[in-house]
C-alpha cells in the first residue's frame, strides 16, 4: 500500500462511514508506532507523522530537552516499596540540556532534536497496520451507525421478518440488525412461521460490544397501545388521546381514551366504519378481545365504564387517598363485572389505578341487616 492508496482508504472511511479524517490518521498514526516498537525498537522516543497530501510514513525519534531527568512521581506502597509513576516525558526521550547544546548549540529546555529512523521496510509493516486500522475502523464505524440508529427505538413498533429461532427466542431481522423476541414474550396460543413479517414492539435497546441489543415483545401493553395508533390517525394527530391501556395478553384489553375534539367521537373513530379499524387491530392480537373504553375525569364515570360489558355499575369512591372504589352491580351482570377468573375487575383496575371492590345490590343489603 503507498501513500496514494493510503489516502484512498482513509478517504472511503471518511465518506462512507462518516469518521473525521483527522480521528482516522491518528489512531493510524499510533499503531504505527505499536509497530515500529514491536519491529523494529522498543524505545518510547518516536513518533509516527503521515503526510496528509501524499500519504508518505515517517518514523521519527526524538529527544526532549530538559534541565534535570524526570522519573515520574515516587509512590510508597503499603509495604515500603518504592515506585515511580509514569512521568510527562518517557525517560528515554529526555535529553539534559547541557548535552543538548552540543548537538544544537542555541537549543533551549523543552525543545526537541528529531531525527527520521523510518526503518527501509517500514513500508510493508505501515501498509499491514493501515489495513487493519482501516477494517477496525470500519467496524467501530459500521456498529456505532447501528447503535445510532435503533437507540430511540424504544418503545416504538416495528416490523421484521423473522430470521430464526432457537429453544427460548424469535431472532427478527429489523434491517440493519437483528432483534431478540423471546418465546415468553409471544402471544399465548399464537403461531409463527420462519421468514413471515412479524409486528413487533421494542422494550429495550441497548449497546453492546458488538453493536444495540434490541429486546422485543407481544405481550407488552405498549404493543397494544401502538397498534392503535398505527391504525387510527386521530391519535396521531391529538384528536384522540389514549389515557391508559390494561392487557391481559392473549385474553383482553382495555383501552382508555378520549376525544380533544368536541365534533370527534372517540370510540367511534377507534372502530372505524364497519369496525375496519379495530378489525385490523384485532387480527394482529391473534383473537385478543379489546375494550374500548372512555375515559372521564370523573373517577366514578371512569371505573363504571371501565367495568365494560358489565351494565348500570354504581360506583362510589370509598378512600381517594388509597385509591379505593365501590362497584355495585345487579346479579346478573355480576360475573360479567368480575370476568373470567377474575380478568375484567383485574383490568378495570389497573386501567383506572383504583382498586375496585364489586358487589350485588343483595349482598349490600344482607351486609345492613347485621
Amino acid at each position: 500500500m503507498n501513500g496514494k492508496e493510503l489516502l484512498k482508504a482513509l478517504d472511503y472511511i471518511v465518506e462512507e462511514k462518516g469518521i473525521s479524517r483527522e480521528e482516522v490518521l491518528e489512531y493510524l498514526e499510533q499503531a504505527l508506532i505499536t509497530a515500529y516498537k514491536k519491529n523494529f525498537d522498543s524505545k518510547n522516543n518516536v513518533k509516527v507523522v503521515i503526510d496528509p497530501d501524499t500519504g508518505n510514513v515517517k518514523v521519527i525519534s526524538y529527544l526532549v530537552v530538559v534541565d534535570e531527568y524526570d522519573d515520574g512521581e515516587e509512590v510508597v506502597d503499603e509495604e515500603g516499596n518504592i515506585t515511580y509513576t509514569d512521568p510527562a516525558i518517557p525517560s528515554d526521550a529526555q535529553i539534559l540540556l547541557e548535552d543538548a547544546q552540543k548537538q544544537v548549540p542555541d537549543i533551549k529546555v523543552g525543545e526537541t532534536i528529531e531525527q527520521e529512523v523510518t526503518p527501509k521496510d517500514f513500508g510493508r509493516v505501515a501498509a499491514s497496520s493501515a489495513k487493519q486500522v482501516i477494517t477496525q475502523k470500519i467496524r467501530e464505524a459500521e456498529k456505532n451507525s447501528i447503535i445510532a440508529e435503533y437507540s430511540d427505538k424504544q418503545d416504538e413498533l416495528m416490523v421484521g421478518m423473522l430470521a430464526m429461532e432457537d429453544s427460548k427466542n424469535y431472532y427478527v431481522d429489523l434491517g440493519r440488525a437483528r432483534g431478540i423476541l423471546p418465546k415468553s414474550e409471544m402471544i399465548p396460543g399464537e403461531n409463527v412461521v420462519m421468514g413471515s413479517s412479524i409486528k413487533v414492539y421494542v422494550t429495550k435497546v441497548e449497546a453492546n460490544q458488538k453493536g444495540p441489543l434490541i429486546l422485543l415483545s407481544r405481550k407488552h401493553y405498549g404493543f397494544v397501545k401502538r397498534l392503535f395508533e398505527s391504525e387510527i390517525p386521530e391519535l396521531v394527530n391529538g384528536d384522540i388521546v389514549i389515557y391508559s391501556v390494561a392487557r391481559e395478553p392473549g385474553i383482553r384489553s382495555k383501552v382508555a381514551v378520549y376525544s380533544t375534539n368536541e365534533n370527534i367521537d372517540a370510540i367511534g373513530s377507534c372502530i372505524g366504519q364497519n369496525g375496519s379499524r379495530i378489525a385490523n387491530i384485532l387480527k394482529e392480537l391473534n383473537g385478543e378481545k379489546v375494550d374500548l373504553v372512555l375515559y372521564s375525569e370523573n373517577p366514578e364515570e371512569f371505573i363504571k365504564n371501565a367495568l365494560s360489558p358489565a351494565k348500570d355499575a354504581i360506583v362510589s369512591i370509598t378512600d381517594e387517598a388509597e385509591k379505593k372504589a365501590l362497584a355495585i352491580v345487579s346479579d346478573d351482570n355480576l360475573s360479567l363485572a368480575i370476568g373470567k377468573k377474575g380478568s375484567n375487575a383485574k383490568l378495570a383496575s389497573r386501567l383506572t389505578k383504583y382498586h375496585i371492590d364489586i358487589k350485588t345490590m343483595s349482598e349490600i343489603n344482607e351486609e345492613a341487616n347485621k
